[in-house]
């Protein structure tokens, strides 16, 4: 038997279209509302956190990203329940497949809430110099999910934020002006006032080398081998230091060499102590006591 279709009449799909059309211009009202709200209140949140010297880039991330996102959910959410949407079932529906997602993706969230506090703590800044994980470099770039530096051999380094977070950090450039140490060392017999004498000019010498804090050079341990000295030189450059460092090392090792003063190798001194002549005094004794036995 031939299944009979019925098709709506003109009448019943009007009156469907009477009944659906409040509802669509309620939902687009309240859209629109909400995206007329998000552009009045936006300016005047960004200035708000501006005034409370938040970072740029977390301002970003809270008027641009957060913010806006959560707006634009409330307001669709709420468009939705005009269009008569069961949002309750919808929003547990999302809830689960957000407790799904968030346990596949434990790392990543863990990254982000980390770029938070880097953001909110701002521990160091796009320019500045910092040493992290071992590894010495300017910051190129931060995210909410890694950092990025540039290192001295012109490598590029991503380096997952909560990393950093659990590293200790080592910032050069929130100060301003860096120490860079040059440790060397001396013989015991050569005099520490005279090698300051040569090495103080030298270290003043050097390109990018500040004058005042001034140069110096003190001990800093009576070693095994040797006198231990530090040489010690300012810089108001970070990108600087590590190039000073080298440069002011080989020049003291230069100077030392053109004043006669010794730069010893590590050795190990060894006394020798002959036993032979107890041990045949011993022997002597043993034949002595033997005899007597026998």
């Amino acid at each position: 038997m031939d299944q009979i279709i019925l098709l709506p009449g003109r009448a019943q799909v009007t009156a469907f279209l009477l009944a659906a059309i409040p509802r669509i211009i309620a939902a687009l009202a309240v859209l629109v509302a909400f995206w007329v709200a998000l552009r009045l209140t936006r300016p005047a949140l960004r200035s708000v956190l501006h005034r409370a010297h938040f970072a740029p880039a977390l301002t970003k991330l809270l008027v641009d990203g957060l913010y806006k996102g959560v707006l634009l959910v409330v307001g669709a959410v709420m468009a939705a329940s005009q269009l008569g949407v069961n949002v309750g079932a919808a929003l547990a529906g999302l809830g689960v497949v957000g407790i799904a997602v968030g346990f596949a993706a434990q790392e990543t969230i863990a990254n982000m809430i980390a770029g938070f506090l880097i953001f909110w703590d701002r521990p160091f800044k796009v320019g500045d110099f910092i040493t992290t994980e071992e590894r010495y470099g300017q910051v190129k770039e931060i995210t909410m999910r890694t950092t990025r530096i540039r290192t001295m051999e012109n490598t590029y380094v991503v380096i997952p934020n909560k990393q950093i977070i659990g590293d200790t950090l080592v910032n050069h450039s929130l100060y301003g002006e860096v120490r860079v140490n040059v440790p060397l060392g001396i013989a015991y017999k050569e005099n520490i006032a005279e090698t300051r004498r040569v090495l103080l000019p030298v270290a003043q010498g050097v390109r990018g080398v500040l004058q005042s804090p001034a140069p110096e050079v003190v001990a800093t341990e009576l070693g095994s081998s040797s006198v231990n000295l530090e040489v010690r030189v300012w810089t108001d450059d970070p990108a600087e230091e590590r190039r000073l460092h080298f440069e002011v090392l080989e020049a003291s090792k230069v100077a030392l060499d053109e004043a006669g003063i010794q730069i010893p190798f590590p050795h190990l001194q060894l006394f020798v102590d002959s036993v032979s002549d107890r041990v045949w005094a011993g022997a002597a004794r043993l034949r002595a006591l033997d005899g007597r036995a026998g």
